[in-house]
């Protein structure tokens, strides 16, 4: 599949959108599309430091990635992680996610960053497997807070 793996841009809402739908359904969010609005509106909101990259192919958005800079103190350096990866389900098993890995690691040493880090459900089957070949699996168990 040829690719071309560009930031993301406002014409890109609508197929944006739509992959951002569809991840949070894959994670069992329910279907908001005010929230769906509200996560585009960050991408380009210097407020939230979010950014992004998209996949193309066929002038078509079959991917999506959304990641921030963020201090690590333990290392003095500062890492990037990665909020979303997504890869729209027809264009699955084609190299989409390892090309949007690979692109946002080449933004991580174009900047001098040291790490790309991520999460993922621990029943991500498919993911975990591309995740397992291109990175290291980390020591640490996440937790959440609710206030």
């Amino acid at each position: 599949m040829t690719l071309s793996i560009r930031p993301v841009s406002p014409a890109d809402e609508p197929e944006w959108s739509a992959l951002y739908a569809a991840y949070r359904e894959f994670y069992r969010e329910a279907d908001d599309p005010a929230k769906v609005k509200a996560a585009w509106r960050m991408l380009f909101d210097p407020a939230t430091r979010l950014e992004g990259l998209v996949a193309v192919h066929d002038g078509r958005v079959v991917g999506l990635a959304n990641w921030r800079e963020f201090p690590d103190q333990l290392s003095a350096s500062t890492g990037i992680f990665l909020d979303d990866l997504f890869v729209s389900p027809e264009a699955r098993g084609q190299g989409v996610g390892e090309q949007l890995l690979e692109a946002l690691a080449r933004v991580a040493r174009d900047r001098g960053i040291d790490v790309v880090r991520w999460i993922t459900a621990p029943d991500n089957a498919t993911a975990r497997r591309l995740y397992d070949r291109v990175a290291e699996l980390a020591p640490w168990v996440t937790y959440d807070l609710r206030p």
